[in-house]
């Protein structure tokens, strides 16, 4: 298996879907899906009626029919919900998830790997969040079973994912500590997920696919390559003018006039240190110009992740009308973009595009009743007697307080699980209430309507390759790689 030149980012909640994917592997690159919040992602598109009967037919290519049957009923609506309905809730992840929450995750990404992979022998990964553990697990395995080519994974240190995927390649149970606030070391809770019960008695041969951490710094990547449980396979090196979730500032926090982290030489990766150790890395965020593309090869880096491109493309799923008034943006030059520290109840700064009819509109912010009902950026907590709960910065002050949650750690914080499926068409109705959508960018954000054709209102992820892989690049790449 050769290795890809460029790596699509794994967007958002549905932002890097499967029609994404699909689009750049069918190109000959790597497409990846958005494993983040799939058990509720799939729940809601079979409410809306499955319209063009993909999820139907991977669900019928699952290889336990029974589950996907049980999916089906639990979650399909002929014909689609009706569009002032609430869509039905799924359960929040726990450490004590039932049955049913782990075969919707597993079935979850197993339809997303499969439909991304359908049709051609390119190569598929799937994104996914060492913050968001609970789902791991049965994320992992249903990706698996569709074939996945890569996993990768940020937003943490993932050190034992590497030796999961070897376990379950394997037919083996795997096991990962769950991070847990208040804890002494030895009670932190092990999810574990067998394949063999979870199968009904033999697990199925699995590829083991490579494992790509997506990290910020040399001091990461040494550690992972030295220290975790099983092979990596290489590193996506992150600037901090990537979209969404950035590494926060080393140091103490200093802010901006505007109130944005202040970064500093010290945040940026030792390219040299990372080359080092022998292992292929791509470099992440504003990347995606034939000229940064041979700069970063010109490292010796094997290839460029592009996110923000691609998100704002017609096959990723953002709505429509968003990506044409972003792209408005873009054309008149008055593209806002915020790298707000506190945003995200998990600590790091995340980038919020402004747009007035976004929740990054300060109005619509204070007009949000504070709810969480999704849950899976909730943080695990030790209670005195010796239990787990669960308590989120953006869900009601009342309750986080009680739950031992600080105010300097609920001031600002925002509905991601909410907002991001807002943004994809996906949002929930609370009473007379509709969720509004937060978008996330990559500072590409401002450059994206150069990918449009002439006499065109979007672009497709082939323009952006098309953009990115120009003659001069491949011109490059051949310097790079003939024999010496």
């Amino acid at each position: 298996m050769s290795l890809p030149i460029i790596i699509q980012g794994g967007m958002g909640v549905g932002v890097s879907n499967w029609k994404l994917a699909l689009a750049v592997s069918r190109q000959g690159q790597l497409g990846v899906v958005s494993g983040t919040l799939l058990t509720v992602v799939l729940a809601r598109r079979l409410q809306q009626g499955d319209p063009g009967g993909e999820l139907r037919r991977a669900l019928a290519n699952f290889p336990f029919p029974e589950m996907a049957e049980r999916v089906l009923a639990a979650w399909f609506v002929e014909g689609g919900k009706a569009a002032d309905r609430p869509f039905k809730s799924v359960e929040m992840p726990t450490y004590t998830a039932t049955a049913a929450f782990i075969e919707l995750t597993v079935i979850a990404n197993f339809v997303e790997v499969f439909l991304s992979k359908e049709g051609h022998t390119g190569v598929v990964g799937i994104n996914l969040l060492e913050k968001i553990q609970l789902p791991t697990l049965p994320s992992l395995f249903g990706a698996m079973l569709a074939g996945v080519d890569y996993v990768l994974m940020g937003a943490g240190i993932p050190r034992t994912i590497p030796g999961v995927l070897d376990q379950f390649a394997a037919g083996e149970a795997a096991e990962i500590k769950i991070d847990v606030s208040d804890a002494a070391g030895a009670n932190e809770p092990v999810l574990r997920f067998d394949p063999v019960t979870f199968c009904g008695g033999t697990a199925p041969a699995l590829k083991r696919p490579r494992f790509l951490a997506i990290i910020s710094s040399a001091t990461l990547a040494t550690t992972l390559a030295r220290k975790s449980t099983g092979r990596v396979d290489g590193f996506i090196v992150e600037g901090e003018s990537a979209g969404g979730h950035n590494a926060p500032p080393r140091g103490a926090l200093q802010l901006t006039a505007q109130g944005e982290p202040i970064y500093g030489p010290r945040d940026t990766a030792d390219l040299e240190k990372i080359r080092a150790l022998g292992l292929p890395f791509w470099l992440a965020g504003a990347h995606a110009t034939p000229g940064q593309l041979a700069a970063a090869l010109a490292q010796g880096a094997t290839g460029v992740q592009i996110g923000t491109a691609f998100a704002f493309c017609e096959e990723s799923g953002i709505m429509t009308a968003l990506k044409k008034q972003v792209l408005s943006f873009s054309f008149r030059g008055t593209t806002h973009l915020h790298t707000d520290p506190f945003a995200s109840p998990t600590g790091f700064p995340f980038k919020v595009l402004q747009h007035s009819d976004t929740l990054s509109n300060t109005t619509r912010y204070a007009g949000r009743p504070r709810v969480c009902d999704l849950g899976y950026l909730r943080e695990a907590f030790a209670k005195p007697d010796g239990t787990i709960g669960y308590r989120c910065g953006a869900e009601p002050l009342g309750n986080y307080f009680r739950k031992g949650g600080e105010a300097s750690s609920a001031v600002g914080r925002k509905c991601l699980c909410n907002g991001l499926l807002a943004t994809v068409g996906l949002g929930q109705i609370q009473g007379n209430y509709r969720e509004p959508a937060l978008i996330t960018a990559g500072a590409d954000v401002a450059h994206i309507s150069r990918y449009v054709p002439a006499g065109e209102t979007l672009y497709r992820a082939a323009d952006v390759l098309n953009t990115v892989l120009s003659r001069q690049t491949q011109k490059v790449l051949e310097s790079v790689t003939e024999p010496k």
